[in-house]
């Protein structure tokens, strides 16, 4: 079966996003244009790393080509398009710039059971894995960057002490060898 690349060259909306409850959480990307929407699976650390990417690209770019970034830009705080159907969850990420339409290239490879070769990462060849391509402005990559980064920050808070988040029920934190200081109370 041959290769489906969705590709959305100028979208409305590419946004990160969750489903669940913290400890819980589905994360989602999702793409908008027109009457076309696309969304895939990925996990936390995945929207972590896309979003670091980010912002260092267009560092990098914004250094190299002068195209400028605004420091502030408006936030999309609007929840995932339902109905929510997954295209497929994402294994392999590529990062790109397009220098002749000044965009960021975000591509998103679907898991598979083989190696993917990264030949097939922003290319167009037949085989290889389903994907997502979205070429976003300058201005649409930081807002982007901006609310997974607040969409990531919104779990559980990490430990003080090991970084593990903290469950309501509790926490057992391997620095502490799973000990908890007992509070005394003085009479």
């Amino acid at each position: 079966m041959s290769r489906v690349i969705h590709v959305f060259r100028q979208p409305e909306r590419f946004v990160a996003g969750t489903v669940g409850e913290p400890g819980d959480r589905s994360f989602y990307l999702q793409a908008i244009e027109e009457a076309r929407t696309i969304s895939v699976l990925l996990e936390k650390q995945q929207v972590t790393v896309l979003a670091e990417r980010i912002a260092a690209l267009l560092t990098e770019v914004s250094r190299r080509f002068g195209a400028g970034v605004p420091d502030e830009v408006g936030s999309d705080l609007d929840p995932l398009s339902v109905p929510l159907e997954e295209e497929f969850r994402v294994g392999t990420m590529g990062l790109g710039w397009d220098s002749d339409s000044k965009s960021i290239v975000v591509e998103l490879l679907a898991v598979t059971e083989e190696e993917v070769d990264e030949s097939v990462v922003l290319d167009d060849t037949e085989e290889g894995p389903d994907a997502l391509r979205v070429f976003l402005s300058p201005e649409q990559a930081k807002a982007f960057a901006d609310r997974a980064e607040k969409v990531v920050s919104a779990g559980r808070a990490p430990c003080p002490l090991c970084a593990e988040p903290l469950d309501p029920e509790g926490h057992v934190c391997v620095r502490l060898n799973g000990y908890h200081q007992r509070s005394t109370v003085a009479d």
